[in-house]
């Protein structure tokens, strides 16, 4: 199989078994000073006509796999030949379509940043062309921004979702009109609330991303407050928790270099989940599905769950600082998943030789990101 396909290089961590389709190059934003995927790369929007020829790639390769199945004699079997394609190292293109088949192929994913800022007609177009190539796709989603949600006419993102799209994925990252000024997002907490009750009121399925740490050590509560405040005048569908991580070409890299922006540590941004949570009047599902937040077992679904979510980022905070120091690091190091793991004795004692080791080595942890990423390689994550 030769036949290739554009893919962009994220999606959201719900999204790994989805089909990827790139339906625009880029971002058309691309000043955000805490993320770095765009940056040098410029916006481009693709045409319907290239769009529906790479959905008519994919159709060939599914059908090829489809093939293959008959002539292994399991054409009832598709996610066991999807497995076998890709137990044989394909090349990017294939690989997709049969991780795809493999997670059962019925959920799409658009890409690139803002697949909303296509003009309606065309998004329609491809949209229902690509549930007329896969009937059986019952799910589409997308990344989008506030500002464009809100620019559309409720009318536009109704038509939208009755064409196919069923979930929009939107950072918000903050409700602070001060940190998003601050961080150059280019748009308003008033935007956020008028973007994202639009598309509440379409149908389309909201997910809403938050950005703990995004405000730094001066502006955490006012961060943590006024992102309450707007997720619960969306009331979007989802809840989705990140953790900021500054890496060298940030552009917000040389504002902690010098000293102009400080940021919270683990403890304080566990402080900063609390005080989110704490405000939210809403009933959204909340979700902590990325391997950099700290306490990943800190979900539930608003209001019914809060106390549970609160009684969780307590236990944490109560914990003795040694203790709190195995789970940090247990975390980085991708040993342990949730809180409640520090009571593996197995689990603990690796954990308590590494911060030996980085003790040994350095007794500074909170600033020796360098140290665990030599010591830890691969497995360490910069929570």
């Amino acid at each position: 199989m030769t036949e290739s396909f554009e893919v962009g290089p994220i999606r959201p961590p719900s999204e790994a078994f989805s089909l990827l389709l790139r339906l625009t190059r880029n971002c058309p934003w691309n000043r955000c000073r805490f993320c770095g995927i765009y940056k040098g790369q410029r916006f481009e929007l693709r045409s319907v006509e290239e769009i529906k020829q790479d959905i008519d790639t994919v159709k060939h390769i599914y059908d090829r796999i489809l093939a293959l199945a008959w002539k292994s004699g399991m054409p009832t079997q598709l996610r066991e030949v999807a497995r076998m394609v890709l137990s044989r190292n394909p090349d990017q293109s294939v690989y997709s379509v049969a991780l795809w088949l493999y997670g059962g192929g019925q959920n799409v994913f658009l890409q690139d940043a803002n697949t909303l800022i296509m003009r309606t007609p065309e998004l329609v177009e491809v949209l229902r062309y690509l549930k007329e190539t896969f009937p059986n796709v019952n799910r589409i989603t997308s990344y989008g921004r506030s500002k464009t949600a809100a620019k559309k006419t409720l009318e536009e993102l109704i038509e939208l979702h009755e064409a196919g799209l069923t979930r929009l994925h939107i950072g918000l990252e903050s409700g602070s009109d001060t940190v998003l000024k601050l961080m150059d997002k280019g748009v308003t907490a008033e935007e956020h609330i008028t973007g994202g009750r639009k598309v509440v009121e379409s149908g389309i399925s909201l997910s809403e991303y938050v950005l703990l740490g995004l405000g730094g050590w001066g502006l955490w509560q006012e961060h943590a407050v006024e992102t309450a405040r707007v997720l619960s005048a969306i009331d979007a569908d989802f809840i989705r928790i990140r953790t900021l991580s500054v890496s060298p070409g940030l552009p917000m890299y040389a504002d902690v270099a010098d000293g102009s922006w400080v940021p919270t540590n683990d403890e304080e941004m566990v402080a900063e989940l609390r005080l989110l949570i704490e405000n939210l009047d809403c009933n959204s599902n909340f979700v902590s599905d990325h391997i950099y937040n700290l306490l990943q077992d800190v979900e539930g679904k608003l209001p019914d769950d809060k106390e549970k979510m609160l009684a969780v980022i307590d236990h944490f905070l109560a914990l003795p600082p040694e203790e709190r120091t195995n789970f940090r690091i247990g975390r980085r190091a991708r040993i342990y998943t949730s809180l409640d793991e520090l009571n593996d004795v197995r689990k603990h004692g690796v954990v308590e030789q590494l911060v030996s080791e980085l003790n040994r080595n350095n007794g500074d942890l909170e600033d020796n990101y360098q140290l665990m990423r030599q010591l830890l390689g691969d497995n360490f994550v910069a929570l």
